[in-house]
C-alpha cells in the first residue's frame, strides 16, 4: 500500500536533496532553522551531506557489524556556493550504493526489523532528504512539494521505526511514553493512490504496535499524506494555521501526547 519502488526511492533522494540545497542557499548559511532551532542552515546542510556519505560507505562496504561503522565524516565545503555540488554528490552516491544488486545484500540494519539493511538505509535517506528539505524550505520561507506516495511511504517508515525492535534502546524515553493500556490512534491520508492510506496504532503495555488498516479509534487524524507526515515529524502542529487541510476526530490531546513523545533523534 505504501511501499515505493527502489527506482522511485533513489530518484526521490536525489530530487529532494537538490531541493534542500536550493532552499538552503536561498535561506543563507547563518539562518536559524525554525523547525530545528538548535541548527543553522549550515548545520543542516552539513548533517545531510555527511549522513549520506556515511550511509553510502556502510552499504558500499557491506558492513554487518555495528562496531565497524565508519568513524570519519565527510568534510563540507566552506563556501555555501558549493553546497549544491556537494549535496548532489552525496545524494547520488547513496542512490548508487542502494543499487538493485545491494538491496538484499547483508548490511547492518539499525532498526533490527525485517527489512534488509540496504532497504532500511535507503528509506532512511529518503526520510532525511524530505524532512530536512522541509526544514530548509521553512528557513527560506519557500513552498515545499511532497508527492503523496512519498509522504505515505515515509509515514509507514515513521511507524516502523517507532515500533522497531531497537527503538527501546535508541530512544528509551519515547518507547516508555508511548506504551499504554490499549489506547488507539489512527492516521488517514486522503490523497493516496488507493484512495486512503491508513495507519492504525495501539498503545499496549509491552509497547506500541501499528497496522496498515482502518478501525475504530479514540482519535483519528485525517488529511493529505504530506500534512500528516509533517505533523508526525513535528514540522507542522495540529493547530498550525498551515494545517487547515487536517481534521481531528476524537481526543486531540491523545494525538498530541503521541506527537510530543515520538521525536526522532535528528530532530
Amino acid at each position: 500500500m505504501t511501499d515505493l519502488a527502489p527506482n522511485r526511492t533513489r530518484r526521490a533522494i536525489v530530487d529532494h536533496t537538490r531541493c534542500l540545497a536550493e532552499s538552503a542557499l536561498a535561506a543563507g548559511s547563518d539562518t536559524v532553522v525554525p523547525t530545528a532551532p538548535k541548527w543553522t542552515v549550515t548545520d543542516l546542510v552539513t548533517y545531510v551531506g555527511q549522513t549520506q556519505h556515511w550511509v553510502s560507505e556502510i552499504i558500499e562496504r557491506r558492513i554487518t557489524d555495528p562496531t565497524q561503522l565508519p568513524t570519519e565524516m565527510a568534510t563540507p565545503p566552506a563556501d555555501s556556493r558549493e553546497w549544491q555540488a556537494w549535496l548532489s554528490e552525496s545524494a547520488q552516491r547513496v542512490a548508487n550504493a542502494c543499487s538493485d544488486d545491494a538491496l538484499d545484500s547483508p548490511v547492518f540494519n539499525a532498526a533490527g526489523d525485517a527489512r534488509s539493511g540496504t532497504q532500511f538505509w535507503m528509506t532512511s535517506m529518503l526520510n532525511e532528504a524530505v524532512v530536512h528539505g522541509a526544514d530548509a524550505a521553512k528557513a527560506a520561507n519557500q513552498p515545499l512539494d511532497i508527492d503523496a506516495d512519498i509522504a505515505a511511504a515515509l509515514i509507514t517508515n515513521h511507524f516502523a521505526m517507532l515500533t522497531s525492535p531497537t527503538w527501546d534502546l535508541q530512544r528509551p524515553a519515547s518507547a516508555q511514553a508511548i506504551r499504554g493500556t490499549g489506547q488507539t490512534l489512527q492516521w488517514l491520508a486522503t490523497d493516496t493512490a488507493d484512495g486512503m492510506g491508513a495507519w492504525s496504532v495501539e498503545r499496549r503495555p509491552e509497547g506500541a504496535t501499528w497496522q496498515p488498516r482502518t478501525r475504530e479509534a479514540e482519535v483519528t487524524v485525517i488529511g493529505p499524506a504530506r500534512s500528516l507526515l509533517l505533523i508526525l515529524t513535528r514540522r507542522l502542529s495540529l493547530t498550525d494555521r498551515d494545517a487547515t487541510d487536517v481534521s481531528v476526530d476524537g481526543d486531540a490531546g491523545h494525538a498530541q501526547h503521541w506527537l510530543d513523545n515520538t521525536a526522532h533523534s535528528s530532530n
